[in-house]
């Protein structure tokens, strides 16, 4: 069976053009353009995956997203337009798996649903036993990194990190999401850990000038690479692909977490 994606965008242009490609791409389509519909449709429809606009009118995104997330896992792509870093976060957060920015290609935003779509409920249970990018390998049920061959000697934190990272490739990792699942609830706000242990397993495991594997994404978190992904975060590159939409270290050194919280995702 199709996946089945719901769109949901007050804009009929990005819709037709959001809905004619995914269709093109063998998935089943539904569309709304309002949130009151939105969260109708997804009790009726149980869709795969919920492409979400932040600006809908009557009952905005983000409230979409919050009464979405007491009920269903259903992964959801949301849609923001360029200044509003603050409803990124916010809907990350919530429990958005991604983020597509306006004006965004269609390449982009097909990868972004494809990834959403493995992390969801109807990927296949488990998770991989080794996780590979490029030169580096993880092991997961033997807990051992090795690059190029050649074991990798890592802090119980910094492996902690890397692991919540990598078995959730693909996706947007926020600070908070990283802090509290690798120091714990008490430390969402301490993003100065984070800049400290990801530098740290650069060095190790990536180019710390150039990162293919362990990516940035300013004011927002971190993006795990895997082989399957290819470069830039997973994206797919397409030669004028179609645009759519509007227009210091901290002095003292970090603890080590002295938890183990579960590996999960948003």
């Amino acid at each position: 069976m199709s996946p089945r994606v719901l769109v949901v965008d007050d804009e009929p242009p990005i819709v037709r053009a959001v809905a004619a490609n995914l269709r093109a791409r063998g998935f089943e389509t539904l569309t709304v353009a309002s949130g009151e519909a939105a969260l109708a449709a997804v009790e009726a429809h149980q869709p795969d995956c919920v492409v979400l606009d932040l600006g809908l009118p009557g009952v905005p995104g983000l409230e979409v997203l919050r009464r979405l997330r007491t009920w269903t896992d259903v992964p959801v792509v949301v849609l923001t337009a360029v200044d509003s870093e603050r409803d990124k976060v916010t809907a990350l957060d919530l429990g958005a798996d991604d983020y597509v920015t306006k004006p965004f290609g269609v390449a982009e935003l097909m990868a972004r649903i494809r990834v959403a779509l493995r992390h969801g409920r109807g990927a296949s249970p488990g998770r991989p036993p080794v996780i590979r990018a490029g030169e580096v390998e993880i092991d997961l049920d033997a807990k051992l990194v090795t690059r190029a061959g050649s074991q990798v000697r890592l802090t119980p934190t910094e492996y902690r990190l890397l692991e919540v990272l990598a078995t959730n490739a693909g996706r947007l990792c926020t600070h908070r999401f990283l802090l509290e699942r690798v120091w714990g609830a008490g430390y969402g706000e301490e993003s100065q850990y984070l800049r400290v242990y990801v530098a740290n397993l650069r060095r190790k495991l990536d180019d710390p000038a150039e990162p293919r594997i362990l990516l940035t994404e300013p004011g927002m978190g971190y993006r795990f690479v895997a082989d399957e992904q290819g470069g830039s975060g997973g994206l797919e590159s397409e030669a004028g692909a179609q645009q759519m939409g509007g227009p210091a270290m901290p002095s003292g050194s970090p603890p080590e977490n002295q938890g183990g919280a579960e590996p999960c995702g948003w």
